[in-house]
C-alpha cells in the first residue's frame, strides 16, 4: 500500500482532519462570544444564521440605502476552490469573517480586506453519499466555531487558529445520516438537526456542550413507543418515519424556547405510512435545556408530496385583528402562508392562505388550522398522480426575511410549477436512497402559458395583502432572501447569476450584478471601521441545478449551462 492510500484508508476509519494555515494568522484580538452578544448582536455583526435568534433575516445597517446603493461596487472577492452549491451565509464577529463551504472547509478572513488567516479542510470518507453535499454555516460561542459535517459530525474549532478543539460524531453517514446546517448555538449548548430523510432514517435533534463536545440530549421528531404523538403512526412505520430537522432553528430568548422545522414522512407516498405523522412537517417548540417538547403545529398531515416544512418560522410580534401577540411566521413549501400564535404551553392556528397556486389544498379548518385536502392530488401507491405546486413546493429551505422598517415579509417564491409521480413499494436498505419511487418518474412540468416562474413577493403578514412582486421570466427563484434597514432587499437565486437588490418598499429594482455563478446563499450585510458591506457567495448546485436539469428543453430560454464554483463577493459603496 501506497502512503496516500494508507492516509486515505485512515482517513475512511478514523475521519482524519486537515487544517491548513495561511502567512495572515492566527487572528489577534478575537472577540469573545456571549449570550448576551447573542441575544442583542451590534448591528455591524452576522453571528447566527438569520443574524438574530428571531430568524427575521433583517439588518439595521442603512449607511447603503435606495438613495445611494447605485454606487455599490465591488469591494473584494475570494475564491473558495471547490463547486457544489455554496448556501452559507458569511458570518462576521467584529471585522472576522468566516465561510463554510461545501466539501467541509471553513475559511476565516479579514473582513475589510479579504485576506486569509486560515482554512479548516475536511477529509471527507470517499464512500460519502448525500443529496446535498453543502453546508449552511457555522455556529459561535466564546472562542470556538462549531461545523456541521455531512459525514455526521459536529466538529470544534479555535476561532483564532483554525485547530480542532473536540470532534463528535453524532450518527452513521454510511446509513444515510448527515448534516447540512448551521449549528444554533444557546448558553453552551450546541444544537443541531439531522438530515437524511429520504434514506429512511428516524430524524432528531441534538445538542452538545460547547465546551467538551458531551451529547447533553436527544431529541427524535418522530415519537416511539409511548411517547406522545406515538399513535399517529401505523405499525413500525415510525422507525423509518424520516423527519429531518436539516435547517437551523429559531429561538425566543424570553421564553427560553427553541423552535424548530421538521422535514417529510418517508417514503412519499402516505399511503405507506398511514395516520398523520406526527412530528414530521411540524414546528416543535423545544425546551433548549432539555429538549422537552413544550408543544408543536403540524402543517400538514401525512406529508405525501417531500413538503418538507424545516425552515423555522420567524418570530415576529404582531398586532392584527385588535389585538397585540407573539407570533409565528412561515411561508410553507405546502404553499400556504402561516401565522400562528406561540405562547409558552401552546402554538395557536391565526391564520393561513395560499402564497402561489395549488390544487391540494381546498381550504384551511379555521378553529384547527389543519389543510382541508383535495385527494385527487395526493400521491398513492402504483397511480401517477399530479400536483401544484412541484416537489419543491411554494418556497423550499431558502429563507424568507422581515423588515422592521416596511414590517413586511419578503418571500423566494415559485410559481407554475407542477408536479407528480408514481408510488411505488421499494425494500428500506440502509445507506440507499427510499423514496417510494423512482427518481426518474419525479416530474416536473411548467404550467402551460406560463409567462413566468420565480417571484420574488412582499406580504403584509398582518392583513394578508401582498403588497407588491418582481417576477423572474426565465429563471426559478432559488435563494434566501435578506431585508436592511436602508429599505432595502437583497437576493440571488436565479440562473442568470445575478445578485439583485430591491426597494423594499416598491419592489423596484435598483441595482444587479452578475456573479461568477448562480447565487443559492443568503445574502447578509456587515461594518467595519464605520464602513457597512454587503456580501454573499456565489456557488451554484444541488437543487437549484436540479431545478434546472428537469427543465432543460422545457422553457424557451431557461439557461441550463450555469457553471460552478464557489466565490465570496464583498460590496460597499464607491467612494467618490
Amino acid at each position: 500500500m501506497t502512503s496516500k492510500q494508507l492516509l486515505l484508508s485512515s482517513c475512511v476509519a478514523f475521519t482524519c482532519l486537515i487544517s491548513t494555515y495561511a502567512v495572515a494568522g492566527p487572528i489577534e484580538n478575537y472577540s469573545s462570544v456571549t449570550s448576551a452578544r447573542l441575544e442583542n448582536p451590534e448591528p455591524g455583526n452576522w453571528m447566527l444564521y438569520r443574524r438574530t435568534y428571531d430568524g427575521q433575516g433583517f439588518s439595521p445597517l442603512n449607511q447603503i440605502n435606495t438613495s445611494n446603493v447605485k454606487d455599490l461596487k465591488p469591494a473584494w472577492t475570494f475564491s473558495t476552490g471547490v463547486i457544489e452549491g455554496h448556501e452559507a451565509p458569511p458570518i462576521v464577529n467584529n471585522g472576522v469573517m468566516f465561510v463554510a463551504t461545501p466539501m467541509g472547509q471553513v475559511i476565516a478572513l479579514n473582513a475589510k480586506t479579504g485576506e486569509e488567516y486560515w482554512r479548516y479542510k475536511r477529509q471527507l470518507p470517499d464512500d460519502l453519499f448525500q443529496l446535498h453535499p453543502t453546508s449552511r454555516g457555522v455556529g459561535l460561542w466564546e472562542d470556538k466555531l462549531y461545523l456541521a459535517t455531512t459525514d455526521d459530525h459536529v466538529v470544534a474549532l479555535d476561532a483564532k487558529t483554525g485547530k480542532v478543539v473536540w470532534d463528535t460524531k453524532v450518527q452513521d453517514y454510511k446509513k444515510g445520516q448527515y448534516m447540512t446546517l448551521m449549528p444554533l448555538v444557546v448558553d453552551g449548548k450546541v444544537i443541531v438537526g439531522g438530515s437524511g430523510g429520504e434514506f429512511g432514517v428516524r430524524g432528531y435533534v441534538v445538542a452538545f456542550d460547547a465546551n467538551s463536545g458531551k451529547e447533553l440530549w436527544r431529541t427524535f421528531t418522530i415519537p416511539g413507543e409511548g411517547e406522545p404523538g406515538h399513535e399517529t403512526w401505523s405499525g413500525d412505520d415510525w422507525k423509518s418515519g424520516g423527519g429531518s430537522a436539516w435547517m437551523t432553528g429559531t429561538y425566543d430568548k424570553d421564553t427560553k424556547t427553541v423552535y424548530w422545522g421538521v422535514g417529510n414522512a418517508a417514503p412519499w407516498p402516505g399511503s405507506m405510512h398511514a395516520g398523520d405523522n406526527l412530528y414530521t412537517s411540524s414546528v416543535l417548540a423545544l425546551d433548549p435545556d432539555t429538549g422537552k417538547i413544550k408543544t408543536h403545529f403540524q402543517y400538514h398531515q401525512n406529508d405525501s408530496w417531500d413538503w418538507d416544512e424545516v425552515d423555522a418560522p420567524m418570530l415576529i410580534d404582531m398586532q392584527r385583528d385588535g389585538r397585540s401577540f407573539k407570533s409565528l411566521v412561515h411561508p410553507g413549501r405546502d404553499a400556504i402562508f402561516w401565522v400562528l400564535e406561540r405562547k409558552p404551553d401552546k402554538i395557536n392556528y391565526v391564520a393561513g392562505w395560499p402564497f402561489v397556486k395549488t390544487n391540494v389544498w381546498k381550504g384551511i379548518e379555521a378553529e384547527t388550522g389543519r389543510p382541508i385536502l383535495d385527494p385527487e392530488h395526493k400521491p398513492v401507491l402504483g397511480k401517477r398522480v399530479e400536483f401544484c405546486p412541484s416537489l419543491w413546493g411554494g418556497k423550499d429551505w431558502p429563507s424568507a426575511a422581515y423588515s422592521q422598517n416596511t414590517k413586511l415579509v419578503y418571500v423566494p417564491a415559485n410559481e407554475n410549477f407542477c408536479g407528480g409521480f408514481t408510488g411505488e413499494k421499494q425494500p428500506l436498505v440502509p445507506g440507499q436512497l427510499w423514496l417510494g419511487t423512482k427518481p426518474e418518474d419525479i416530474g416536473l412540468t411548467p404550467a402551460p402559458n406560463a409567462d413566468h416562474f420565480g417571484e420574488l413577493q412582499a406580504w403584509d403578514p398582518v392583513t394578508g395583502k401582498k403588497v407588491w412582486q418582481h417576477d423572474y421570466k426565465t429563471s426559478q427563484l432559488f435563494g434566501a432572501v435578506t431585508a436592511t434597514a436602508g429599505d432595502l432587499v437583497l437576493a440571488g437565486g436565479t440562473n442568470d447569476r445575478m445578485f439583485r437588490i430591491f426597494n423594499a418598499k416598491t419592489g423596484e429594482l435598483l441595482w444587479e450584478q452578475k456573479t461568477n455563478s448562480g447565487i443559492m446563499a443568503m445574502p447578509m450585510s456587515y461594518e467595519v471601521d464605520g464602513t457597512q458591506y454587503i456580501a454573499v457567495q456565489s456557488g451554484w448546485g444541488v437543487d437549484a441545478q436540479r431545478i434546472q436539469d428537469a427543465l432543460a428543453g422545457k422553457v424557451a430560454g431557461f439557461e441550463n449551462n450555469v457553471p460552478q464554483g464557489g466565490v465570496i463577493w464583498v460590496f460597499a459603496l464607491d467612494k467618490k
